[in-house]
């Protein structure tokens, strides 16, 4: 089964730096984009950075275009997330997800990661 386990999250200043790790295990991912979604307390579940896995094509919310940046390593069959510059508007859960439709009820999602960001 797919599973799908984030790690990385942590409490950090504001103008800093976090990387997070998504490993990704229980089937071939070509043909997949794999994602980066994060809600915070009281608000909705947010579109932050996608990548297409097998051609490396990026995509990324407005609101973290140039500061955040998503990659993979496909051998490895982890997803990252390096996040800079960060705002305190940052704080949230991260979770790490991989669909090969849509994002509704066929996707696969991690459990999350805390990102805090102070100011």
């Amino acid at each position: 089964q797919v599973q799908l386990v984030e790690s990385g999250g942590g409490k950090v200043q504001a103008g800093g730096s976090l990387r997070l790790s998504c490993a990704a295990s229980g089937r071939a991912f070509s043909g997949y984009t794999m994602g980066w979604f994060r809600q915070a307390p009281g608000k909705e579940r947010e579109f932050v950075a996608a990548i297409r896995w097998s051609s490396g094509t990026t995509y990324y919310a407005d609101s973290v275009q140039g500061r955040f940046t998503i990659s993979r390593d496909v051998a490895k069959n982890t997803l990252y997330l390096q996040m800079n510059s960060l705002k305190p508007e940052d704080t949230a859960v991260y979770y790490c997800a991989a669909s090969n439709t849509g994002w509704g009820g066929d996707a696969y999602w991690g459990q999350g990661t805390q990102v805090t960001v102070s100011s």
